[in-house]
C-alpha cells in the first residue's frame, strides 16, 4: 500500500487563504470600521458599568489611540500578505527555508494571539465571566481572534504542511530517486 505524499509547501493553500487573504481582509475591515466610527469602536471594547456610562464625546487621546491601533492591525494584515506571498512564490523550491520564513512570521503572531486573548479577558476584571454583559464587539474580537489562533497552532503542530524535520529526508530521497532515473550510468 502506497502512503499518501507528504506536503511539499510550508504554506499550502488552506494556510495561505487564512493568513494571506482572510486575516488581511479582517484587518482591513477592522481598520475601516474603527476609522469610520472610533467612538463606537472604543466603547464596544468592554462592558460599561450601568452607573458609569461612556462619555458623550471620545477624547482626543481616545481617538488617536483607536486610530493608531486600527492602523497597526491593518499593517499586520498587509505584512502577512506580502511576506507569505513572497515565501510562497519565491521559496517554493526550497521548502525548508520557506518554513523558516513562515515560522518567523507566524510565531510572534501566535504569541500575540495568546496574549491578546489573555489580556482582553484579564482586563474585564470581575465581569470576565459575565457573558451576558459582553458587547457584540467583545464577542467578535474573541471569536475572530480564535479563528486565527487555532490555525496558527495547527500550523505550528505541522498539520497539513511541509515540516522539514519530518518531510525533508523523504523529499531528499525522492529527489535522488527521480534524478537517478534520468542520469546515465557511470563506467
Amino acid at each position: 500500500m502506497k502512503s499518501s505524499p507528504r506536503p511539499t509547501s510550508a504554506i499550502p493553500h488552506v494556510y495561505y487563504a487564512i493568513f494571506a487573504c482572510y486575516e488581511p481582509l479582517l484587518c482591513l475591515l477592522g481598520f475601516i470600521g474603527a476609522s469610520s466610527d472610533p467612538k463606537t469602536t472604543f466603547e464596544g471594547q468592554a462592558p460599561w458599568p450601568a452607573d458609569n456610562p461612556p462619555p458623550a464625546e471620545l477624547s482626543r487621546a481616545g481617538l488617536v489611540t483607536v486610530i493608531q491601533l486600527a492602523h497597526v492591525c491593518f499593517l499586520v494584515g498587509v505584512i502577512n500578505h506580502f511576506v507569505l506571498s513572497a515565501a510562497r512564490n519565491h521559496l517554493a523550491s526550497v521548502p525548508a527555508i520557506q518554513e523558516k520564513v513562515v515560522l518567523s512570521l507566524l510565531t510572534p503572531l501566535l504569541i500575540g494571539d495568546i496574549l491578546h486573548l489573555y489580556v482582553t479577558i484579564w482586563a474585564l476584571g470581575d465581569e470576565k465571566w459575565n457573558f451576558r454583559t459582553w458587547s457584540p464587539m467583545l464577542w467578535t474580537t474573541i471569536g475572530l481572534g480564535l479563528t486565527l489562533m487555532v490555525p496558527r497552532i495547527c500550523w505550528h503542530l505541522g498539520i497539513g504542511r511541509y515540516v522539514h524535520s519530518r518531510d525533508g529526508q523523504q523529499r531528499d530521497d525522492s529527489s535522488r530517486d527521480s534524478s537517478s532515473k534520468y542520469s546515465a550510468p557511470m563506467h
